[in-house]
């Protein structure tokens, strides 16, 4: 994954837009691919229609997803999966920066999520008094996108993961300890874990994240 490791981040700030441009970063390419996009007030990616579903987390501004029939305005911290085999389109009036995954046909996506519907991830999940939640939003053989939610002053235990990891801050405040080091991370922010590279998680408040684990 082409990110930065162990330190906070923010993919709003370090992609930030040029005047009347669409940037596209892509970070991750294998059978799913991971995509920083930012595109400048009044631009616009024209309707494509592509084999496989693609899932937007904006990070910062706004746009609007249309296709021929639908148009769905998303917002900071709201998320949709597009359909496949439909023309959709991404346009904006003020600017926009966002983060895709594609997600194959025959990815196992949770029964929460559903095409073409505006939702935000932080709100897929309660939090419950002394406990952590997950829920796996959408997996393969390779790569799995999940939501957890932790009540204050409950963490996981340190330990390590086979693949890197990239985590996006949905709600309150979390500590991440990373390889020796503490970072306090906060909704809209992000952090990249290598392959191997152990960590823990406390919530110094109740707390949401996103982890997108690749395999």
């Amino acid at each position: 994954m082409n990110e930065k490791s162990g330190e906070v981040f923010s993919i709003a700030k370090d992609n930030e837009v040029i005047n009347g441009c669409t940037i596209s970063k892509e970070v991750y390419h294998e059978e799913n691919t991971i995509t920083y996009y930012s595109l400048a007030k009044k631009t616009d990616i024209s309707k494509e229609i592509h084999p496989y579903y693609k899932f937007m987390i904006v990070a910062s501004g706004q746009c609007e997803v249309y296709g021929d029939k639908d148009c769905h305005t998303l917002r900071v911290g709201e998320a949709i999966v597009t359909p496949v085999d439909e023309p959709v389109g991404i346009r904006t009036d003020m600017s926009v920066i966002y983060t895709e995954l594609t997600i194959r046909r025959n990815d196992q996506m949770n029964d929460a999520i559903k095409v073409g519907e505006v939702f935000k991830l932080a709100e897929l999940l309660p939090y419950q008094e002394g406990k952590i939640i997950n829920m796996d939003v959408v997996h393969n053989e390779k790569m799995k996108f999940v939501i957890m939610s932790f009540d204050e002053g409950t963490g996981l235990s340190e330990h390590a993961a086979p693949g890197e990891a990239l985590i996006f801050g949905l709600e309150g405040e979390g500590i991440i300890g990373y390889e020796g080091k503490e970072h306090t991370i906060k909704a809209g922010e992000n952090f990249k874990f290598e392959a191997g590279g152990k960590h823990y998680v406390k919530a110094v408040s109740p707390f949401k994240m996103a982890l997108l684990l690749t395999l």
